[in-house]
């Protein structure tokens, strides 16, 4: 299945249509995308079985974040060897490189993000929303405490990045619409888990990073198994998984968004999202 937020109202997708949550299930689940981590295994059971009523037609400009208030943003670092050779940086061991995107910076699959300086980079990645209360959950067992993916940009100012010794990430990554997320949530019914995923982004027409998840230094039940050895994930939580090469920071000279850059992200199996830079 695959949901999504439509002017705040979760929805399943359907064909080319959509098929309001909270209306087709009599109110059994509520209007709000986030309702439905608190029922996740109703409301799954209730998507297979009871979930087909007629769907209309929707537009792509009202998709908002499918997960548009998560309690816990989890962003990974160098989980992609080729991008940590890249930025000079050496990629984390052990436990995995952890900040977080601030909330306030998730923003849905369409729209128009606000260029913060001359430093403003991209990077593609594979985001993970958690459907089930993981705390010292092994890597094996991981994929059970997933809901579904979705595409994601971790749009990032670099110079803000990399201010401070040593440097913080957290707020160069966290400007308002640095987070967007979608088109929708896809559940693992659609995408098998462990599945290699092509990641794309392109800035204008050029493609500028084409990579996979089977790059990932520690892949995502690793990852889960990792954080939440320290860490409980609550339903809803989301977890950015990291970047493959071709970064603007990584090039020689340097290169970065300008205003009137259109930003395309892709995920094979899960969906596009295009951005303006402005």
């Amino acid at each position: 299945m695959r949901i999504a937020n439509l002017n705040g109202r979760a929805h399943l997708l359907s064909g080319p249509g959509a098929i309001d949550i909270a209306r087709a299930s009599g109110g059994r689940f509520g209007p709000d995308p986030m309702d439905l981590f608190a029922h996740w295994d109703a409301f799954r059971a209730w998507a297979r079985t009871d979930g087909v009523h007629p769907a209309a037609p929707y537009r792509r400009e009202d998709m908002g974040a499918p997960v548009p208030r998560p309690g816990q943003v989890f962003a990974i670092g160098l989980n992609y060897a080729e991008h940590a050779a890249e930025t000079g940086l050496e990629a984390a061991k052990g436990m995995p490189s952890v900040f977080t995107k601030f909330t306030s910076s998730l923003t849905g699959p369409t729209g128009t993000v606000h260029l913060t300086g001359p430093s403003v980079d991209w990077e593609v990645e594979l985001v993970v929303a958690i459907g089930k209360e993981a705390h010292h959950v092994a890597a094996a067992d991981a994929w059970e405490h997933v809901a579904g993916v979705m595409a994601g940009q971790d749009f990032s100012d670099r110079d803000v990045q990399m201010s401070g010794t040593p440097p913080q990430f957290s707020l160069g990554k966290s400007y308002p619409g640095f987070g967007p997320t979608g088109p929708a949530l896809v559940s693992l019914d659609e995408i098998a888990p462990d599945t290699p995923l092509r990641l794309r982004c392109w800035v204008n027409d050029e493609l500028v990073q084409d990579g996979s998840t089977d790059q990932m230094i520690m892949p995502v039940p690793v990852l889960i198994e990792r954080i939440s050895s320290v860490c409980t994930l609550y339903p809803g939580d989301l977890l950015f998984t990291g970047t493959p090469a071709g970064v603007g920071m990584g090039r020689t000279p340097a290169r970065y968004l300008a205003s009137g850059d259109e930003v395309r992200t892709s995920i094979d199996g899960i969906g596009e999202m295009t951005h303006v830079l402005r």
